[in-house]
């Protein structure tokens, strides 16, 4: 019983990954659109969180906070869709999302070009330069987006566990060899890791709730979660807002008790 993230560029396999993956172990295979489905139940746009974490912070006048708010609904929805294990996320920074998770499987796949331009031909009716247009412009935004929001280059290898290159491998051949490292105890999904992802679900909720709620919209707050005892950092706009964070945190079932020592009254004006 195990998570596993797939990172991957556009076109590039990991989704056919995911789905063999999936069969074989007969794990659950999520994707990034029910991840942005079950994100946008809130009543927030599907295309708008779409937007959010496909393209640079700077996108359509996009600003840093409504960035903010939108990964908040996405790494709650993802949190809760892989918590109890049995998983696959192929998605744009599952690896980033679970960050502080322990033995999760983090797997970054790569393609050669041709083969990605190829794959876009028999899908989509690409041309060839129709087809590099798209994947360069995509694989530069989804290096933006990482960097904007976690500081680091999305092709660094050493934010994964395994790295795949597909140019001389089938799918199967992949699969194996991640099946195989699933096998170490690195990887096994351990009551500790279970606790470490049920903190980072009701933080997560804790933060996606803050979020929406009207009174504590404007606010980026750091939310960390030990056995229902919640902590905040971050920078009010009122004294009030205290007593909003108290309230929205108390009325999640889990939360045991609210920590606000960190959050400190800032005036901007």
């Amino acid at each position: 019983m195990s998570v596993i993230t797939i990172s991957r560029g556009t076109f590039s396999g990991g989704k056919m990954l995911a789905e063999y993956l999936a069969q074989k172990l007969g794990y659950r295979c999520v994707d990034r659109d029910r991840i942005v489905e079950k994100a946008a139940a809130s009543g927030v746009s599907q295309d708008d969180l779409r937007l959010a974490i496909e393209k640079p912070p700077t996108f359509l006048g996009q600003s840093a906070h409504t960035k903010y708010r939108y990964l908040a609904l996405i790494q709650a929805a993802l949190t809760a869709e892989v918590r109890n294990g049995n998983a696959i996320y192929h998605g744009l920074a599952g690896h980033l999302l679970l960050r502080g998770v322990p033995n999760v499987l983090r797997t970054r796949i790569v393609a050669p070009l041709e083969a990605r331009i190829s794959m876009m031909r028999k899908q989509l009716n690409y041309s060839d330069s129709e087809a590099i247009a798209y994947i360069e412009r995509m694989d530069r935004d989804r290096r933006k987006w990482t960097q904007f929001l976690y500081g680091v280059d999305w092709g660094d290898p050493s934010l994964y566990d395994v790295l795949l290159n597909l140019e001389h491998m089938s799918i199967g051949d992949a699969g194996e060899i991640i099946c195989s490292a699933l096998k170490q105890p690195r990887f096994e999904f351990t009551p500790e890791c279970k606790r470490a992802m049920d903190d980072l679900a009701l933080a997560s909720l804790v933060r996606s709730n803050l979020a929406l709620d009207p009174s504590t919209s404007d606010l980026e707050m750091e939310v960390t979660a030990v056995a229902g005892s919640v902590s905040f950092k971050g920078e009010l706009l009122s004294a009030g807002q205290a007593k909003e964070i108290t309230r929205i945190a108390r009325s999640i079932p889990g939360v045991k008790a609210v920590q606000l020592n960190k959050v400190v009254v800032v005036n901007r004006f």
